[in-house]
């Protein structure tokens, strides 16, 4: 634990005073979002085990392609006043060879269904894909925003912690009062608890990339992205949004091939209600009417008591429960295209109002205020106000940029594309 926390620190460390990113341990990995969907495609164990479910219903279509085994049936006497004595005026022996034949095509509604079965793992594991893909960008965002949060603490404090040395020194000169002495002290400590819970939000931020990208628990990770988001979401409309929603997201796949099963489980369970063959030949040695009798033998069930209604019955009502689930999902899919897509106008129209030059100015006046203060230039209450203004403004500054990056993320959750390639 000592040896992570220490690696952290010199990441940060080296972020807060470089602002660029690079290998500083060798338990730190620094990650762009290519890399980290990369390694996540590669790794991630509920993908791994999702992929299992194909190759399962892929086993399930290669069975049902097989035909039923022949049964043998035999009869042999074991004690007529001797034991097993077969010759020619002795002995019984009965041989029966039987081989189920279904009919109206229902081994091959089988193997239709069997290949649903593939259809809807595959649309699953591509529904499961899609929802890890957008947990991992929004943390991955979200850990870059936490980053650079630690470094405005970083610079507020180490700032804070110089002036409260030279403080302690001017208190002892009584050159100011104990009063303003405790007021800084206790901004300084105010400070310190809120970069300690922000640094329990980085913990558990990474330990939840850390389960998603399976790496080493003592691997610090770095986001790596760009300065700038280049798209403008105005070059997108609405129609297009759904168009590529209704082509692309597998939960509405899933829902239409989840309709198309309930279909083909209703045929399969109308042909259950023809009754299946069973063709067999016989030889019979001595019990017939003859000696070494040979026959034809022809079974089938009589569909008198059991017309298979109450199956059929259920599998109608499947398809219409099917077709309103996946209205239901279309909906629903529809909404959260417009949602995404009110979201990431929002948020692109707050980020071009925002100066590009407000951070710059931001920092320059914050080394200013603190001479000013420590020369008596501008009063407590102005410079408490100051600081305050310089955290809350870089905060939510970067809390704009990060919403506006997830709004992105969104919209390709929402539309089950890459529409949008915010990296």
């Amino acid at each position: 634990m000592f040896k992570r926390a220490l690696t952290l620190l010199t990441v940060l460390f080296f972020i807060s005073h470089d602002y660029g990113y690079a290998y500083t341990s060798s338990d730190t990995l620094v990650l762009t979002l290519p890399n980290a969907e990369k390694i996540f495609l590669e790794k991630n164990l509920e993908l791994l085990a999702a992929q299992f479910d194909i190759n399962i219903n892929q086993a399930y279509v290669q069975q049902a392609r097989l035909w039923d085994n022949p049964v043998l049936n035999t009869d042999q006497n074991i004690y007529d006043g001797k034991f097993f004595r077969h010759d020619a005026n002795y002995g019984q022996v009965f041989v029966q060879i039987q081989q189920l034949i279904k009919t109206a095509g229902k081994r091959n509604k089988l193997i239709t269904l069997a290949k649903d079965g593939v259809l809807t793992s595959q649309q699953q594991f591509n529904d499961l894909m899609r929802n890890l893909q957008f947990l991992l960008r929004t943390d991955f965002y979200s850990l870059h925003q936490l980053l650079e949060t630690n470094n405005i603490y970083n610079r507020e404090l180490q700032a804070l912690q110089k002036l409260v040395t030279g403080m302690d020194a001017q208190l002892q000169a009584g050159n100011i009062s104990l009063k303003e002495n405790i007021r800084i002290r206790s901004l300084l400590f105010s400070l310190q608890a809120d970069q300690a819970d922000l640094q329990r939000q980085l913990e558990d931020m990474q330990k939840d990339l850390h389960v998603l990208l399976q790496l080493p628990v003592d691997t610090v990770i770095v986001p790596s992205l760009s300065a700038n988001i280049n798209f403008d979401p105005q070059n997108l409309t609405i129609t297009q949004l759904l168009d590529s929603a209704f082509a692309n997201r597998p939960d509405l796949q899933l829902a239409q091939t989840n309709v198309l099963t309930q279909q083909h489980n209703l045929s399969y369970q109308k042909a259950l209600v023809v009754p299946d063959l069973t063709v067999g030949l016989e030889y019979d040695q001595r019990s017939s009417y003859i000696a070494n009798y040979y026959g034809l033998a022809i079974s089938l069930p009589l569909p008198i008591l059991n017309n298979n209604k109450g199956n059929i019955k259920a599998a109608t009502y499947s398809i219409n429960q099917a077709k309103t689930n996946a209205l239901q999902i279309k909906t629903q899919s529809e909404q959260e295209v417009a949602s995404a897509y009110k979201k990431l106008l929002l948020g692109y129209n707050l980020q071009k109002q925002q100066p590009l030059d407000l951070t710059g100015q931001y920092d320059q006046l914050l080394q200013k205020i603190i001479t000013s203060y420590e020369q008596r230039q501008v009063g407590l209450l102005e410079f408490i106000d100051f600081f305050d203004s310089y955290k809350d403004s870089k905060i939510k500054s970067l809390q704009q940029e990060t919403t506006f990056r997830n709004a992105a993320a969104e919209i390709n959750f929402a539309t089950g594309s890459n529409i949008i390639n915010n990296q």
